[in-house]
């Protein structure tokens, strides 16, 4: 029989492995590279050029078809044989079955075990609280595993599958590197069917015979580095030292944090407006004192817009992505004062405000947040009327001049109220016990957290990694894992706010 192409990558692999395991059971001809050298023979100009990705294996078959997923090439050469129903599955429901656990072992099985494992194995750096998540996340989907194979031989149906090729290629790593005896016995049933399954000709062919893992692996200790010893000078030698110093040139002076530093000096300081603004009545006091004493040739007014307003949906929603933009905005503090406001209804707001920035153009200090390019700025002259009369209702959150109605705002001055005026404090404290109550924050505390928990946990979008010193569980978020359009308005609104 005629090869049907060449699977290129190193032998020993547990993503080679895949494609030759189904190569044995349905007796079809796949060329093989033993002599394969991986980091070298993957870099060269012409294996770039056919698979840009440099990653192995790889397929390499008749008419320019090639293949670069280890799952993808399986199903491949299993589809090459006219045997392969029982392998693909008869039924719908088995393909379908089947497509779950190869899904199971490629998006979540594989990146935990990964993320336990590299950094031991010298492929990544070890960052001691990422290995823990992993481990932990790793040992979650293991139990798992565990638990689906209480009372099954096989993953689906009474004979070997692709889910079995593909997942007990997954557990070599495990089982070489970090499954030890114990937790051997703890997950008897995983054990057992990684043992019946590497016992099949199949797949002992491939494999060979299989050492299991004795010591977990561990990332090796840092070498510790020898002191050399340094000889101290002599009295005379220091003497002509410091002469050689003296003579010296002296040291230029230290260059300014910021660009903006460097400006001329201004005659309105940023932190005297934000102290009048933080402790009087906006109109019309604090807009009085701002025009008196603004300087037009230190500052700048722009105005900013969100250029996504017809994604936002609940207005509190609209108002934390405000209080996001605004704690990524740190570096600004000393160089720029705004006032951002949630105008509108739930289902139709949008977001709207002004900035006094230092300068004449948004310094790197702004530019440099994460979000800001979901920003749309507009430079603004403070003299038109127009403009004059939207600042001073921007920062007053109120008037005729606001494109709608103001439902709430946030002002990044980055000086606390209650520095200064005991009332501002006080309103402060009232306002915080208002949204409390209004949102229900004691209830979730009381009810919610367990629930939403225990839902995240259930559904893979979290892992519980530890504890802290009070000894309450601390979960570790999936992110990736959570799509805003999967979740309901109501729950959204009451676990996320």
């Amino acid at each position: 029989m005629a090869s049907i192409g060449t699977l290129i990558g190193p032998v020993v692999s547990l993503r080679n492995y895949k494609a030759r395991i189904v190569a044995n059971l349905l007796n079809v001809n796949l060329a093989i590279t033993p002599d394969f050298e991986m980091g070298k023979d993957n870099k060269t100009p012409e294996f770039l050029a056919k698979f840009p990705l440099g990653k192995v294996p790889v397929f390499d078959g008749a008419n320019d078809f090639s293949l670069t997923d280890s799952s993808a090439i399986a199903y491949y050469v299993a589809m090459k044989s006219s045997d392969s129903a029982e392998l693909l599955g008869r039924t719908d429901e088995e393909r379908a079955e089947i497509l779950q656990f190869a899904f199971f072992a490629e998006a979540d099985y594989s990146p935990a075990q990964g993320g336990a494992l590299y950094p031991a194995l010298g492929y990544m750096p070890f960052v001691k609280p990422a290995v823990q998540a992993a481990e932990q996340q790793l040992l979650r989907f293991i139990g798992v595993l565990n638990t689906v194979l209480l009372d099954r031989t096989f993953l689906v149906g009474e004979r070997v599958t692709m889910a079995d090729i593909i997942v007990t290629c997954g557990l070599t790593m495990a089982f070489t590197h970090f499954l030890t005896a114990a937790d051997r016995k703890e997950f008897r049933n995983v054990t057992r069917y990684f043992k019946t399954m590497i016992a099949q000709p199949a797949f002992k062919s491939v494999i060979g015979d299989f050492k299991f893992c004795e010591t977990r692996a561990a990332p090796a200790a840092p070498a510790k580095k020898e002191k050399k010893k340094v000889e101290q000078p002599k009295k005379a030698e220091k003497k002509v030292e410091k002469k050689v110093e003296e003579e010296e040139e002296p040291k230029p002076a230290p260059k300014p944090k910021s660009m903006l530093d460097s400006l001329p000096p201004t005659s309105m300081p940023l932190d005297s407006w934000k102290r009048f603004y933080s402790n009087n009545e906006t109109k019309p006091d604090a807009m009085e004192w701002l025009w008196k004493n603004f300087d037009a040739d230190g500052y700048s007014f722009w105005k900013v817009e969100y250029k996504y307003n017809d994604e936002l949906a609940m207005r509190f929603m609209t108002n934390n992505l405000i209080s996001g933009f605004f704690n990524r905005l740190e570096r600004a503090r000393k160089y720029a004062f705004g006032c951002l406001l949630t105008l509108g209804e739930d289902n139709d707001n949008q977001i709207w405000g002004y900035f006094i920035v230092r300068g004449k153009v948004i310094p790197e200090e702004v530019t440099d947040a994460a979000d800001f390019e979901s920003f749309e700025w507009t430079a603004a002259d403070h003299t038109d009327a127009k403009t004059k009369a939207e600042i001073e209702d921007c920062f007053a959150w109120e008037g005729p001049s606001l494109p709608r109605e103001c439902y709430d705002g946030k002002v990044l001055q980055f000086l606390c109220a209650c520095k200064w005026d005991v009332r501002a404090a006080f309103a402060m404290l009232r306002k915080t016990l208002k949204w409390r109550a209004g949102q229900a924050i004691d209830e979730i505390v009381f009810h919610g957290e367990p629930q939403l928990h225990m839902h995240t946990m259930e559904s893979g979008l979290a892992v519980a990694c530890t504890r802290d010193r009070l000894d309450n569980p601390v979960f570790v978020i999936r992110v990736r894992a959570n799509i805003a359009r999967e979740r309901s308005i109501a729950a959204i609104k009451r676990f996320l706010c």
